[in-house]
């Protein structure tokens, strides 16, 4: 693969030009260990990492959302997140290519249709950065999985056919690297059918390429309104000046509603005091703390993973030292397709050695390892 040609300092902003146009900063993604050895100190196991990841999940990161990370710290919270490790490749007994069952539940090419009410919509394989934890490591990156415009036809056609979905969620990938026109028709297409109640758009952008919320892309969304942002902060440090700017101007001029989606993760943001700073932070940024999820079983992902009975803890020692608006839902997406359920709560049928067993909404018990 490329490296950038970008031999710069990285900074999360620079007062040149070409920094803020986000075409320019994908198109300079660092993809390689050259590449990220000139911003980053790295160790022998990112090195070696590095040259096994290729195996398993593409590595990219924006020169913006590098410029976050500490160059001679390996446990810095955003280097974890994007640089692989060796745990990364060694396969755990309940790691799975697809763990939420989304193929399972696919109609038509891009549209997994789990629950009655609500279909996301996989729009793009592309994404500005490829974070290590990521569900879709399987069909993240690769170009063949990227639904064309037929596939769009069969899935609004099957939107169109189902008077039970009320909600639509463009996913991907990322759906903010199509450009504004192709959103402005597809958001076009989806507010024409009646029984649809709300369209979501789930995004890591404003995180990762907060560049790309530009004055176009919110006069989009105000000719579609209400439109709902949801994104996904992880650690405080991703809650740059610049980002705030750019939530800021899709809040006022967007018109849209912007929720977060954090993953709780194991050497990331596990603490009290860390989820305490980014739920503050992303509320004063005018940002709804939604969910904190459990870490998905995807292949690779293990040591990510904060046992349940932790995250439990957690959540309790935050609720009583944070505004309940603050407070996002604690959940656990079921692998095998079970849906979200939230913790803690009944939903946990019993506690095993080196599982747990649920019964999701419909009854149906879903076993997960620790």
């Amino acid at each position: 693969m490329g490296t950038s040609s970008d031999h710069r300092e990285l900074t999360p902003v620079s007062t040149d030009p070409e920094w803020e146009n986000w075409k320019w900063q994908i198109q300079n993604r660092i993809r390689d260990e050259e590449g990220l050895s000139r911003h980053l100190e790295l160790t022998s196991d990112e090195r070696e990492s590095l040259k096994k990841c290729e195996e398993l999940f593409s590595f990219s990161v924006t020169p913006y959302y590098l410029g976050l990370a500490d160059p001679k710290n390996d446990d810095c919270p955003i280097r974890l997140q994007v640089v692989p490790r060796k745990e990364e490749w060694i396969p755990r007994i309940w790691d799975r290519p697809d763990p939420l069952a989304e193929e399972s539940y696919m109609p038509v090419k891009g549209v997994t249709h789990r629950y009655p009410d609500r279909a996301l919509w996989y729009l793009s394989h592309v994404c500005a950065v490829y974070c290590r934890f990521c569900t879709r490591k399987r069909k993240v990156s690769q170009s063949s999985q990227t639904p064309d415009g037929e596939d769009w036809k069969q899935a609004l056609e099957y939107f169109k056919s189902r008077p039970e979905i009320r909600e639509v969620i463009l996913s991907g990938g990322d759906p903010l690297n199509l450009s504004d026109s192709k959103l402005d028709f597809l958001l076009s297409e989806l507010k024409r059918i009646p029984h649809i109640n709300q369209v979501r758009i789930h995004t890591r952008y404003p995180v990762t390429l907060p560049m790309r919320i530009t004055p176009e892309f919110c006069a989009v969304l105000r000719r579609h309104f209400p439109v709902f942002i949801v994104t996904h902060f992880n650690h405080p440090k991703e809650l740059t000046d610049f980002s705030r700017e750019k939530i800021r101007m899709l809040v006022q001029d967007g018109s849209a509603t912007v929720l977060n989606q954090s993953v709780l993760l194991k050497g990331i943001n596990d603490s009290v005091e860390t989820l305490v700073e980014l739920f503050y932070g992303l509320t004063s940024a005018g940002i709804k703390p939604y969910y904190l999820h459990h870490c998905d079983e995807v292949y690779g992902s293990a040591h990510f993973r904060v046992p349940i009975s932790k995250g439990v803890e957690l959540m309790k020692s935050i609720r009583g030292r944070i505004s309940g608006l603050c407070v996002p839902l604690y959940v656990v997406d079921l692998t095998g397709g079970g849906g979200k359920v939230p913790l803690p709560a009944e939903y946990l049928e019993e506690e095993k050695s080196s599982s747990y067993v649920f019964r999701n909404y419909r009854g149906d018990l879903y076993e997960i390892g620790y």
